[in-house]
């Protein structure tokens, strides 16, 4: 079975139903498959019938591209998004390592691709397929479930990105556990708000093709308007979101539930960076009857690999916890020797095993070999486990609590300190919107940025009636807004290399 199972069903239930709908319009579930299957005849003739080959989509955020995708699927092949806004250079990056044998474009925007060497011949236009028809039941009896669906890139230390490559098999065990364990059905109707070439955006995509649910592509520019994104998910009755949490702190930090509720949201998922309880609990405090979800997990693992759905009470500096694996996962927590990590309080690095698992990186065979490997607790036979370089330990409860990133971890006056940990205490002060933190190797620094009314000398005051003094950031610089990157999280690489750097200078 693959994902394109999920289309397939759905358009028997439902084939007059709204699959997707955006600013230009809505195309039913029918529809959908009509327009990707001419696509894939396209495809198929353009690579002489070739499969498992990497084609860029370079498409504006919007149904097309999700027709695209499915095409591309159809013709047997894999599909990488990217963003049409991205300055080329960083698009040349992402073509450098997959070498995709197509791409698939609009009039507009493939002349951009054309002013930047790729040839003509290489390029399908959307706007210039003609209705065809392709033997789909032998297409899909071809396929297995580890085939590739798409290859997602991340931004790599280096400078290289990395593509990893996700199946069949890894995302239909989440989109099967997720719909059964948020009872998703042909009401829901989703408001994407990540970009496409984000692997939360999968979450949207296929819960829609798997129950008919109605997936609403929110457009970009609300987002920067709190007021008027709110009053877009209540005029479109949006019931279930899954966003980044700097999404849902913007609409917390501007009080806007004060005077617009999204009455019919009764979903609310997050996932990508830490969710802070303060803002968490304006939320909660408006909304008191919506299922609040932390799902957590590396594109490596495809959109996330555990959960917790928010069921007590949380003080505003308290961390939310990442909960439990999903089906079908299993996860070790091993310390620096590699031992197996059960006992609460003890801090080790979250390894996984288990059909989230992706296939490694797209034409990178060394990193693959760094982060899939084989499983030190099992000497007998070859199973991969992926190191997600993610730190955690068991609360109480049994709960996984997540405690920072290996490379987010400093060595400060001789202690290991997580910056994390001093975001979310800091984050928790009235006053407070915004919270990122760094470290200045050359001053021996820790830096806190922050958006808020407090001043510097208050903020580090509070700060030492609640953290040891070796953790209380000396620098503290207040801006009037934070860089976001593309995924909606904070660029912290851009707040070092302004401020860090500016400052010295």
């Amino acid at each position: 079975m693959t994902v394109l199972h999920y289309l397939e069903k759905t358009v028997q239930k439902f084939p007059d139903k709204i699959a997707i709908n955006d600013s230009n319009g809505s195309i039913s579930f029918t529809k959908l498959r009509d327009r990707a299957i001419s696509l894939a005849g396209c495809i198929a003739d353009t690579l002489n019938n070739k499969t498992r080959m990497p084609i860029i989509v370079y498409l504006p955020k919007s149904k097309e591209s999700i027709i695209a995708f499915v095409g591309i699927l159809y013709s047997g092949n894999i599909y990488t998004p990217t963003n049409v806004r991205f300055p080329f250079p960083k698009v040349q990056s992402v073509i450098d390592v997959l070498k995709p044998a197509l791409y698939i474009s609009d009039e507009k925007n493939a002349k951009n691709l054309y002013d930047n060497g790729i040839p003509k011949e290489h390029v399908i236009i959307l706007e210039s397929i003609n209705p065809s028809t392709i033997d789909v039941n032998r297409n899909l009896s071809k396929m297995v479930d580890t085939d590739p669906v798409t290859v997602l890139f991340t931004s790599g230390s280096t400078g290289i990105p990395k593509g990893v490559t996700i199946c069949h098999r890894s995302i239909k065990n989440y989109i099967d556990w997720v719909a059964e364990c948020f009872d998703i059905t042909e009401n829901e109707i989703i408001g994407n708000q990540v970009p496409l070439y984000f692997d939360i955006s999968m979450h949207d995509m296929y819960l829609c093709l798997k129950t008919g649910a109605q997936l609403n592509i929110i457009p970009e520019n609300l987002f920067a308007f709190p007021a008027r994104l709110v009053e877009y998910l209540e005029e479109n009755t949006i019931n279930h979101i899954f966003w980044v949490p700097s999404a849902l702190c913007h609409i917390a930090n501007f009080d806007t539930l004060k005077d617009i509720k999204p009455s019919h949201l009764r979903k609310i998922i997050f996932a990508g960076e830490v969710m802070p309880n303060k803002q968490l609990n304006y939320w909660r405090s408006h909304l008191p009857d919506t299922i609040y979800a932390n799902l957590f997990g590396p594109t490596e693992l495809t959109i996330s690999y555990t959960y917790y759905i928010v069921d007590r009470e949380f003080d505003d500096n308290e961390p939310i916890p990442i909960g439990a694996v999903i089906k079908n996962t299993d996860l070790l927590l091993l310390d620096e020797h590699n031992n197996l990590i059960t006992e609460q309080d003890i801090q080790g690095e979250m390894c996984a095993r288990g059909s989230p698992l992706a296939h490694g990186y797209w034409n990178n065979p060394e990193k693959t070999a760094d982060v899939f490997c084989q499983n030190p607790l099992n000497p007998h036979y070859p199973e991969t486990i992926c190191r997600s370089g993610d730190l955690a330990h068991y609360n109480s409860r049994g709960e996984l609590m997540f405690d920072g990133r290996k490379d987010f971890q400093i060595k400060h006056l001789g202690y290991r300190i997580e910056l994390g940990e001093i975001e979310a205490i800091a984050s928790s002060f009235d006053g407070i919107k915004v919270v990122s933190t760094d470290y200045d190797l050359v001053e021996k620094e820790i830096v806190l940025f922050y958006l808020g009314d407090l001043e510097k000398q208050h903020l580090q005051v509070s700060l030492l009636e609640l953290l040891p003094k070796y953790m209380v950031p000396t620098r503290y610089i207040k801006l009037n807004e934070f860089p976001y990157n593309d995924n909606g999280k904070i660029d912290r690489l851009k707040l070092k290399k302004e401020y860090i750097k500016g400052e010295r200078t």
